[in-house]
């Protein structure tokens, strides 16, 4: 055999180091090698007798045969396959194209698109902020992505943004398989620099929150600045931006924010029927309010505290002019003018927006944050209220929200409670004339449906919040921040304040059945502004898709669909 091959210079080295694991045992033959063949035989080589044409289709063909010069590789394209148009280079299990993101989208929505897509799917992260060659301080990384999102959450934003925030951070400074967790009060953030590594883990608890917009936009021109290519912000740079925001005072004095309660207090007042005198009457037990609950904070008192004794100067204004029996105050007004002022509709819209984007554990932990601010203030105001029934004050509660046909008036008085809310908030003051009109078309639009339509109040406040919501999420996309300073101060005037006055002033005077059915409403209304605004928000992502997604791939589902 070895003779039909040629001679001795043909033939391949029989030494140990030739030889491999495969080789047979002894007495089993072994084909030939082709003399033609000058390489060792691969296991993806052709066993004898398999004729192939130059087509690369098995079998005798023209051209094919033992002895073809030409062999076809698994890695030939097949016919079908065109250099000028070919396949997607990649196709996912469930037959979506690839997703391709553009840097002219917002990185709220490519980060939250990247969030909402599976981890094996996510494309590698394009390197924005440049680093040494040894590649970037995962450690400081980490932790300037800890204390941007400790800022984010302690001013209110919801868990989705926040984790959006903070997976942008560590991709543009180029830590791909990095996942942020956002609960309550916990930030925790994973880094795995590659497969047989470690994992890198860091977290950081929030002790303190404040409602601050201004910081807020401010946190998030720093995120976007680091998101955007052509901005170089190094960690140096990032660390002293972030401790400037820190360290800068609010946009406005103590005495600015008790003029705002009372200013609040009283336009709230006059939409519910108010005239002059019930303006400032309401306006005055309003700042009274807000400055007994300064007190407490700085004596150290719990939230719950602060919200029970704010709510008992505008109850007592109430109960005060109950004496008058004058015909033409309503003492109704007064109260529900200062329960405006208290009702924690921020945090209510947070906690409802993070239960409807999947994350539950915040949901839960907001949902009862704001449970016991509610529960502070029905506390305070049903002392008062009981003291009044006591003392004999004849309180009406009778005397139900009056439609009154003023919306010229009201509209104004609407405009005016969404500016004092948007001070309360320390808005930047570019963004409080936006918010201004914003409340005042909520406004509009829930009196042409409650009072012209005669359509549910509840439906109308629904309608009216997911405006909000469409308006506010359309301003955030334009100036490229977040979206809760256009929002929160907007639904300042589809507050429940009347309903809640009412529920606790029955059950006060032991009709339970009437108080909790008015409760039930005000909860009612509470719940329909929260899913409002959410709705808005996810209307508008839902039809302004992110720029270069192709057949609406860019628009990820939340956590779950249909609860698998």
């Amino acid at each position: 055999m070895v003779a039909e091959q040629g001679g001795p210079e043909d033939q391949k080295p029989q030494s140990d180091e030739a030889r491999s694991a495969f080789a047979p045992p002894a007495g089993v033959g072994q084909h030939a090698v082709p003399a033609e063949d000058d390489h060792p035989t691969s296991e993806f080589a052709l066993p004898p007798g398999l004729h192939t044409d130059p087509s690369g289709t098995p079998g005798g063909g023209s051209g094919g045969g033992a002895g073809s010069d030409t062999l076809t590789s698994a890695f030939v394209p097949p016919r079908s396959y065109s250099a000028q148009h070919p396949p997607p280079a990649f196709t996912p299990a469930h037959g979506s194209p690839v997703i391709r993101l553009t840097k002219e989208a917002p990185w709220q929505d490519r980060m939250r698109t990247m969030l909402r897509m599976p981890v094996t799917e996510r494309p590698a992260p394009e390197i924005v902020q440049k680093t040494d060659d040894t590649g970037p301080a995962v450690p400081r990384v980490l932790d300037l992505t800890l204390r941007i999102g400790e800022l984010l959450l302690a001013g209110g934003e919801g868990a989705e943004d926040v984790e959006a925030a903070m997976f942008a951070v560590t991709r543009s400074y180029g830590l791909d398989r990095s996942e942020p967790t956002v609960t309550f009060t916990l930030l925790s953030i994973s880094h795995q620099p590659s497969l047989v590594d470690d994992p890198v883990t860091a977290s950081r608890t929030v002790r303190r929150r404040g409602t601050d917009y201004t910081r807020l936009a401010a946190v998030f021109r720093l995120v976007d600045d680091i998101t955007t290519e052509g901005v170089e912000v190094s960690l140096e740079d990032a660390y002293g931006r972030l401790a400037e925001i820190r360290r800068n005072r609010h946009p406005y004095p103590g005495w600015v924010l008790t003029c705002a309660a009372g200013l609040l207090a009283g336009s709230a007042s006059v939409l519910v029927g108010g005239g002059a005198l019930v303006f400032f009457v309401a306006a005055a037990g309003a700042m009274l309010g807000d400055r007994l609950a300064w007190l407490c904070a700085g004596r150290g008192l719990p939230e719950f505290y602060q919200f029970l004794v704010a709510a008992m100067p505008p109850a007592a204004m109430g109960v005060l002019l109950t004496l008058t029996h004058s015909t033409d105050i309503r003492p109704s007004a007064v109260i529900t003018g200062g329960l405006f002022a208290l009702l924690p509709g921020r945090a209510l819209v947070a906690g409802v927006q993070d239960g409807l984007t999947g994350y539950y554990i915040t949901a839960a932990a907001r949902l009862l944050e704001v449970m016991y601010f509610f529960i502070g203030i029905v506390t305070g105001v049903l002392l008062i209220l009981y003291l009044g029934v006591q003392l004999g004050v004849g309180l009406n509660p009778e005397a139900r929200f009056v439609a009154v046909d003023r919306p010229v008036l009201q509209i104004l008085a609407s405009m005016a409670l969404s500016l004092a809310f948007a001070l309360l908030l320390q808005q930047e003051r570019s963004t409080v004339l936006m918010v201004t009109l914003n409340g005042g078309v909520a406004w509009i639009i829930y009196g042409a449906m409650a009072r012209t339509g005669e359509i549910s109040p509840v439906a109308a406040t629904a309608v009216a919040a997911g405006l909000v919501g469409l308006f506010g999420q359309l301003l955030s996309r334009y100036r490229y921040t977040s979206s809760l300073p256009f929002i929160t101060a907007a639904i300042g005037p589809l507050l429940p304040g009347s309903a809640t006055y009412f529920g606790l002033l029955g059950v006060a005077q032991g009709e339970l059945d009437a108080g909790l059915a008015s409760l039930s409403t005000a909860v009612a209304t509470a719940l329909a502004i929260a899913i409002g605004v959410n709705l808005g928000s996810e209307i508008s992502r839902l039809f302004m898709r992110v720029p270069g997604a192709v057949g609406g791939a860019g628009r990820r589902a939340a956590k779950r669909t249909r609860g698998f």
